[in-house]
């Protein structure tokens, strides 16, 4: 059974990684798009681990400061038991001088690789944050070329597409026609209203003379 369900999931996944394959390549800035989010991630993991290994560098060099100065203590107060006949007690401070000394080696050493490693550090990630900026530019200059090639697709249409330019002959025609028929309409109805004005007038004005002749 467990056999089964991972031949389906293989075959789920395997149809997956193909559809979003082929989407990816109907649309490459997408695909960039995601790689740089990726990047910019990356390079934000590298700044941290960055700032950390400057901060462990600061460690050493404070421990290391530490242990030499006692190393320094410890040879100092040895010299003075010595001189006053104090055996055990120069013996003591002469093992923690040696303790003392052997850290601040270790510890020089250290601070010696945390710097080697932070210059290291400092240089990779510098060289992301310089291909992180070329990989931006680059979308933009996809970006142009896909404006372009946008644009120009939309004005073939309207150039060289027959069709469409036929539709667009008979939509000026029907617009042609729809106010020729307007205009007509305006001018008949002007018309009308003028010589049903004029006659009106004419009856009224023989009107009033059949009464002034009665009169």
């Amino acid at each position: 059974m467990s056999n089964l369900f991972a031949r389906i999931k293989n075959t789920v996944m395997a149809d997956l990684h193909e559809v979003l394959d082929q989407k990816e390549k109907k649309n490459p800035i997408a695909l960039l798009n995601q790689y740089l989010r990726e990047c910019e991630a990356e390079t934000e993991k590298v700044r941290k681990l960055l700032e950390r290994q400057h901060q462990l560098k600061e460690q050493f060099t404070h421990e290391h400061h530490q242990a030499s100065e006692m190393a320094e203590k410890r040879k100092y107060q040895a010299d003075i038991a010595m001189n006053a006949g104090e055996t055990e007690l120069q013996l003591f401070a002469a093992q923690e001088q040696t303790q003392y000394e052997e850290r601040a080696a270790r510890l020089q050493e250290a601070l010696n690789n945390a710097s080697k490693q932070e210059l290291e550090l400092e240089r990779k990630y510098e060289e992301m944050k310089h291909k992180l900026k070329d990989m931006h530019i680059r979308r933009l200059e996809l970006m142009g070329r896909e404006n372009v090639t946008r644009a120009h697709y939309r004005m073939d249409q309207v150039l060289d597409n027959n069709a469409y330019s036929d539709k667009a002959q008979s939509g000026f025609a029907d617009m042609e026609t729809y106010l020729d028929n307007l205009e007509h309409k305006v001018n008949s109805s002007y018309y009308r209203n003028t010589i049903d004005g004029r006659i009106a007038q004419l009856e009224k004005e023989f009107k009033s003379k059949e009464t002034h002749s009665i009169q």
